[in-house]
């Protein structure tokens, strides 16, 4: 009789314990779920965010630690709470803990900060983190003042030298030619296998000089400008076999780029690749290519960041398996970034239906839902299919606060087909708007080329619209005519 009643307390008080923990609202557990349990900083005084999403009232409370302030925004369900740290000018690293609590949950927050004598800065080619000219802002945000985009296509990419692929040097005319089209960024594709020395993969100076030259052209006339890293020869091969070789190669190059542009403000980005691929293999990525093609964003951002100075902080562009937006969603891994990922943009281009955009022997002339004739249109990538590629790369990343960079849209000028006029300028604004619908960068292909087959909109010796209407297409798009 004795255990049956010590039985019955027994249960009775479990059975407490479990109501006092229940919402008197709903009769559900309370929750408590932070957005990040611990925040790094690099030695410079910084801020960064921490969303709360609570079922409760909470508070959160710093330690005794001078160099950590909070400010919070709201005390009861979803909200956010700001973590700025100081300068630290100490010799060692640092760390202190937040912790958040609502009713009797509490999580904690692990803050660390480096110091300027972290081994990261502690080479002759790093110096320290520098915050002046670049802003605190979302990549996201940022790519909103980069709309629309074009390409400095078949110029300093060109193999052998600027002018070999067929086009004049790029001018300053030029340049404020294609910003009083209305156009806010460039994207200067560049080939940097121009060496002094091929073993150290050691950049010539005069080539530097020249990329530079051409940077401050788009910078000077108050545009935003894009450098990559090319195709260059095909030498960034995703395989195991090429894996060494091309992060060492790739580290080695990106250092002297990073180096060179380390003082530019936040109108500089640098995109670390360019559609790669094992060449001439189009089908989606096996997971030792993904991998090893991920792993190529990751030496890019961590390179450019050791080299500290703005850099530290500057806004970098990453690329989707062969800049393939299915591949993107399926095998595409964030970087890893001490400056914050939200400083990453991602990059994908955009040439579907192929044979209406790039196969110069194809007959397809006509897109979309106002093409008149069968036989010259493709049966998929209309308008719908538009739409849900675009909607992919905003549900995946733009709406994530991600920057997202179309880095390569168009079509050819099919000038032995009367009708391709027509429709050249339909897919361009309908392809457009869907972009800026879905909160993306368009940038436009120009190769430079205006004749048959070619895809460029200007004259690269005089400036001049080369194709009024296709231009007149971006911009009423973007302005959401």
């Amino acid at each position: 009789m004795l255990r049956k009643f010590q039985l019955f307390i027994l249960l009775a008080f479990a059975t407490s314990i479990v109501s006092c923990s229940k919402d008197d609202n709903n009769g559900t557990k309370p929750t408590l779920k932070l957005s990040a349990n611990e925040m790094s900083f690099m030695a410079e005084s910084a801020s960064k965010e921490v969303t709360v999403e609570s079922t409760a009232a909470w508070t959160v409370t710093p330690d005794t630690a001078s160099w950590v302030t909070l400010t919070s925004e709201g005390t009861t369900g979803i909200g956010k709470f700001t973590i700025q740290v100081t300068e630290n000018t100490g010799e060692n690293s640092r760390t202190a803990t937040i912790t958040v609590t609502s009713g009797e949950l509490s999580q904690v927050v692990k803050v660390s900060q480096v110091s300027y004598n972290d081994p990261s800065y502690d080479t002759m080619d790093s110096i320290k983190p520098n915050h002046v000219g670049i802003r605190d802002i979302t990549s996201f945000e940022l790519s909103k003042e980069m709309v629309p985009g074009w390409n400095l296509g078949n110029s300093l990419e060109a193999i052998g030298g600027e002018t070999k692929w067929g086009n004049p040097l790029v001018t300053q005319r030029l340049i404020d030619s294609i910003k009083a089209a209305g156009f806010k960024s460039v994207r200067i594709p560049v080939a940097w296998s121009q060496f002094s020395d091929e073993t150290s993969f050691t950049i010539k100076t005069e080539w530097m000089d020249r990329v530079e030259e051409v940077v401050n052209y788009v910078l000077g006339a108050g545009l935003y400008a894009v450098v990559n890293m090319h195709w260059d020869g095909g030498w960034m091969q995703p395989t195991y076999a090429k894996q060494q070789y091309v992060n060492d190669r790739m580290s080695a190059m990106w250092k002297q780029i990073a180096v060179r542009f380390r003082n530019y403000d936040d109108h500089l980005i640098f995109a670390g690749t360019n559609e790669v691929m094992v060449e001439g293999n189009y089908n989606a990525p096996s997971n030792e290519y993904a991998e090893v093609q991920n792993g190529f964003n990751q030496v890019f951002v961590s390179t450019v960041r050791a080299t500290g100075g703005k850099n530290t902080y500057r806004y970098l562009a990453v690329q989707g398996f062969n800049t393939n937006i299915d591949y993107t969603i399926s095998s595409f891994i964030m970087p890893t970034d001490i400056a914050n990922d939200k400083r990453l943009l991602v990059e994908v281009h955009y040439y579907d239906p192929y044979n209406f955009t790039i196969n110069e022997k194809s007959a397809i002339s006509q897109w979309g839902k106002n093409a008149t004739d069968a036989s010259k249109t493709e049966t998929w990538a209309n308008e719908t299919y538009v739409d849900k590629q675009f909607g992919k790369m905003k549900t995946n990343f733009a709406d994530k606060g991600y920057g997202v960079l179309v880095g390569e849209y168009g079509t050819i000028a099919k000038l032995s087909f009367e009708d391709n006029a027509k429709f050249r300028v339909d897919y361009t604004l309908y392809v457009t708007q869907s972009m800026v619908k879905n909160s993306l960068v368009p940038m436009y292909w120009d190769n430079g080329a205006t004749g048959n087959n070619g895809m460029g909109l200007f004259n690269r010796n005089t400036g001049e619209k080369a194709y009024p209407q296709l231009i007149k297409a971006i911009m009423d798009a973007c302005a959401g005519k």
